[in-house]
């Protein structure tokens, strides 16, 4: 049996909560074969945990990206942290250039713990350039609201509002992801296609500990994607995966807590 293949273009959380790290732990719970495109390096200040984000020079993430689509080939992809419009940009032409299928776009905005949002000119270019491309973009509800230009979502009917917009710019579909901030107790996630929209409810889990839980969830479609399913049943899968690596949440120093990629083992 051939083992799937899948390519994360995003950043490195040097701590291993989120970002490329995340992305291949999540592949490999899935028997899917992780490869990476490396766009920034985030560190962080080890007695206040303030992040510092390294840039990766363009033609580094592009020779990179040769090395995947030319030199090995892939199932399906997806981006996390890009950090500026000429990654974005390049990014799409590669999409086209190799014709590239199963494109799942996670439009990480904020690293958790820092007020730094991505710059306008950059969620312009996603707009323009990402999302005409995504079989799947996967925003959180502040990822939503910047997407659509709406302000802030307060409730359920706007998150579908939302949907109906983001789609509108281009993604085939739209997944936003809700962590039990507007229904007390659940956790609701919208998937809207064009025609129909559909929930995937959880029960809601109270921790701190969800360091990378977006990456993580974003990375579990897609490896359910490489692998086959259509977008609905890798969704479903992920979110079982994704509730069950937040139960599984720990504190790795007095700052952070990330998901546990391996929660949904029986060990």
């Amino acid at each position: 049996m051939t083992i799937k293949k899948a390519l994360t273009v995003a950043g490195s959380d040097t701590s291993g909560g989120a970002g490329i790290q995340a992305d291949l732990k999540t592949f490999q719970e899935f028997d899917v074969y992780g490869m990476t495109a490396l766009t920034t390096i985030v560190c962080m200040e080890p007695s206040t945990w303030d992040h510092q984000v390294f840039p990766v020079a363009t033609d580094i993430v592009e020779t990179q990206l040769k090395t995947v689509l030319e030199g090995i080939g892939i199932d399906a992809m997806k981006t996390g942290m890009l950090g500026s419009v000429d990654i974005i940009e390049l990014v799409a032409r590669y999409i086209d250039r190799y014709k590239m299928q199963r494109v799942v776009i996670d439009p990480v905005m904020v690293c958790k713990g820092t007020d730094e949002v991505l710059q306008p000119e950059n969620t312009e270019a996603m707009l323009q350039f990402l999302l005409p491309r995504a079989d799947l973009v996967t925003p959180n509800l502040f990822e939503a609201s910047q997407l659509a230009k709406t302000g802030p979502i307060t409730s359920l009917e706007q998150m579908q509002e939302a949907a109906k917009i983001i789609h509108e710019r281009g993604a085939k579909n739209v997944l936003i992801k809700d962590r039990g901030k507007l229904q007390e107790g659940k956790a609701m996630d919208l998937l809207y296609d064009g025609t129909t929209f559909e929930w995937f409810e959880a029960d809601a889990i109270v921790t701190q500990y969800t360091h990378g839980a977006g990456c993580t969830s974003s990375a579990s479609i897609t490896a359910g994607l490489a692998k086959g399913l259509t977008v609905r049943e890798a969704i479903q899968q992920a979110k079982a995966f994704i509730t069950q690596a937040i139960a599984g949440g720990f504190p790795l120093n007095q700052f952070v807590g990330p998901t546990r990629h391996s929660a949904h083992r029986s060990s």
